[in-house]
């Protein structure tokens, strides 16, 4: 068995988001010489659950292995089908284990990535359920930085108090181009409640979703911030008006005492 071999693709598996854990089986696999072999691995995200098998496959002029791709299936509680997708691993275009999770779950990732030519670009990533290849593969939708999607100006169109942050806010961005849902704190009518947001490339905004999870209508979503700017104007408006007839009151006031006076 090659050591330096096994020391690199244990820090492949590691930074491909699989941990330390798989570096036993990994080693007793490769001692044993075949020409491919498997390797499961399965990750717990609250109620679901991301069952992986990684590919390893020997080079046919040496003893070296390579990590060539691993199927990652979704089963999520409740649901009756698991989608399942492999992903390749490359030394520029490789999508961690958390981020096949967040695409198998249907939300966009954020990626540089490289083309066939060599040129590095950045794009959103988003699996299309409706459209899979002979392999079972889904196609990958694309949004490159041409298609205009502005993760930070779709957010600003809803009351978020993470946003009025700046360390909150790169937190926030960065959190939503790895393609999580994230947990925010909306501010309407001066009152705080919890929910969640996921970035929407496809339709150039942000999906809202309350504290069960449940999708929010971004139309609603945006009513409710339209609602606490206007009672926010509304308020405003009142406190204008007021003082000018506060202050012609205290001017009929003052016309009154002086008239009795004389």
């Amino acid at each position: 068995m090659n050591q330096t071999n096994l020391d690199f693709l244990a820090d492949q598996i590691k930074y491909t988001g699989f941990g330390d854990a798989l570096t036993p089986v990994l080693k007793e696999q490769m001692e044993k010489g075949e020409k491919e072999f498997t390797i499961r691995h399965e990750a717990s995200f609250d109620k679901s659950t991301l069952s992986s098998e990684l590919y390893f496959k020997k080079a046919d002029q040496s003893e070296r292995y390579f990590f060539n791709s691993y199927k990652a299936a979704l089963q999520k509680e409740g649901a009756e089908h698991a989608p399942e997708q492999i992903f390749y691993v490359s030394k520029d275009n490789t999508f961690t284990m958390k981020e096949a999770f967040n695409l198998l779950d249907g939300r966009a990732v954020n990626k540089d990535l490289k083309n066939r030519d060599g040129e590095m670009y950045n794009s959103w990533v988003q699996l299309n359920f409706t459209d899979a290849d002979t392999n079972g593969n889904f196609k990958m939708n694309q949004y490159h930085q041409n298609y205009g999607y502005d993760l930070e100006a779709a957010l600003s169109r809803h009351s978020i108090k993470e946003l009025e942050t700046p360390k909150f806010k790169e937190d926030l961005l960065n959190s939503l181009k790895k393609g999580n849902l994230q947990s925010v704190t909306f501010v309407v009518s001066g009152a705080e409640s919890k929910m969640h947001v996921a970035a929407n490339p496809h339709f150039k905004t942000v999906n809202v979703y309350d504290a069960n999870l449940q999708r929010i209508n971004h139309r609603e979503s945006r009513e409710q911030k339209q609602n606490y700017t206007k009672e926010q104007d509304k308020t405003q408006k009142q406190d204008n008006e007021e003082e000018p007839a506060q202050g012609a009151r205290n001017s009929n006031k003052r016309k009154t005492k002086t008239g009795q006076s004389m």
